[in-house]
């Protein structure tokens, strides 16, 4: 197989824990989740036989990376602390709420600028997952964009 083929998810799931919202809020995740599924790069470091499975779940407020083969063999398990994250999604939330008040009444300028905004708190977010998973999961930034929107997801209870 190639490299394509082989460093990459081929499943996320959201454990339990993560817990239930909105029919709306559970579309959004779905919607996260497919798109993640769809176009990824991502490899734990020191092992290259993927794709891989990853459960996503919650313990004491943080989040959890079980990574396991197609087969569902354990690979590894990152478990990452969620406070670094909160003022982005935040933030992430102000802005968009913003964004779709603007679409209704603004002007295409100050509905770009706002959407300006939007991305660079999304690539913030999307930086500070790659950096905090550095040296535990290679992927590429678009992959991140696609976690930071499920993480921003999870919060998000509708």
């Amino acid at each position: 197989m190639t490299a394509a083929a082989t460093q990459r998810l081929c499943d996320v799931v959201l454990d339990d824990t993560i817990g239930r919202a909105t029919p709306d809020v559970e579309h959004e995740r779905a919607v996260a989740i497919f798109d993640l599924i769809e176009e990824n790069s991502f490899e734990p470091v020191g092992h290259d036989s993927g794709p891989y499975r990853l459960n996503l779940s919650l313990i004491d407020a943080k989040l959890v990376f079980a990574i396991s083969a197609r087969d569902g063999e354990t690979i590894a398990t990152h478990i990452l602390s969620l406070t670094p994250f909160r003022r982005l999604v935040k933030d992430y939330y102000m802005i968009c709420e913003s964004y779709y008040a603007a679409i209704r009444s603004s002007t295409p300028s100050q509905i770009e600028a706002i959407d300006m905004g939007r991305r660079g708190i999304h690539n913030e977010g999307s930086q500070t997952l790659m950096d905090r998973l550095d040296g535990k999961i290679r992927m590429d930034f678009d992959t991140a964009r696609r976690l930071f929107t499920l993480v921003c997801v999870l919060h998000w209870r509708g």
